[in-house]
């Protein structure tokens, strides 16, 4: 057995604690996470329903604010980051959410590095892009796509992927795309993950296709009912 010390970074993993004798483990309340998306539909959709999921059991810990489209990505970051400190409870994690889009690539990869330059011990920005959209996030529930495709197209290889499940044609702003494929969420992660491989040392602008969404998964994996 092992007697080396828990690492600092795993200290605030709440489903890390132990309590009793044999040292099981006992899920408690997350973090704060504030989720803050540019989307108007589509995205606050998603995580609308991690959030409604998540505080069943933990009753406020996950807030989704909708910024709106027409904001550039530099822009999101700061009204995150207002929203943020202005909540008398603190977030630990706050997720700035946007597709790359049409965006100026100095825009996009600014936004990154904003998550990086005001992250403190207290809160940590994410800067959760999609490159080209939270669409490819979908469609690595199915498959690995690791071809750069224009975003118009993934709606069509939804809808077949749905048609298939006899769930109907994929549309934006669908409300029930997280419970459709929440069975494949594995998959998706792990496909995310090859993805950022292969675009390892690159910018997000210079990332396509590719998208940081699994990060928020992982993270809150231990509180949904997966």
């Amino acid at each position: 057995m092992s007697l080396k010390p828990t690492k600092k970074s795993d200290l605030n993993k709440e489903w890390l604690r132990s309590r009793g004798s044999k040292s099981k483990t006992v899920r408690i309340n997350p973090e704060y996470h504030l989720i803050f998306t540019e989307g108007t539909d589509t995205e606050p959709n998603y995580f609308e329903a991690i959030k409604n999921e998540i505080n069943k059991s933990f009753k406020e810990r996950i807030s989704v604010e909708i910024e709106g489209a027409g904001n550039n990505t530099v822009n999101l970051f700061f009204k995150a980051k207002a929203k943020a400190e202005s909540n008398p409870n603190g977030f630990k994690h706050v997720w700035v959410v946007y597709d790359t889009d049409d965006f100026p690539a100095e825009h996009i990869n600014k936004t990154a590095e904003l998550c990086v330059k005001y992250s403190t011990e207290d809160t940590t920005y994410h800067a959760i892009w999609s490159n080209q959209c939270i669409e490819l996030w979908f469609l690595l529930h199915f498959g690995f796509y690791q071809s750069d495709i224009h975003r118009n197209e993934y709606g069509d290889k939804l809808t077949q992927y749905l048609s298939n499940m006899d769930s109907g044609e994929y549309k934006k702003g669908r409300d029930d795309m997280y419970d459709i494929l929440k069975p494949y969420i594995e998959r998706a992660i792990e496909n995310a993950k090859k993805l950022e491989e292969k675009n390892k040392g690159k910018t997000p602008a210079d990332s396509a296709p590719g998208t940081q969404v699994y990060k928020i998964i992982e993270k809150l994996k231990p509180y949904l009912e997966l």
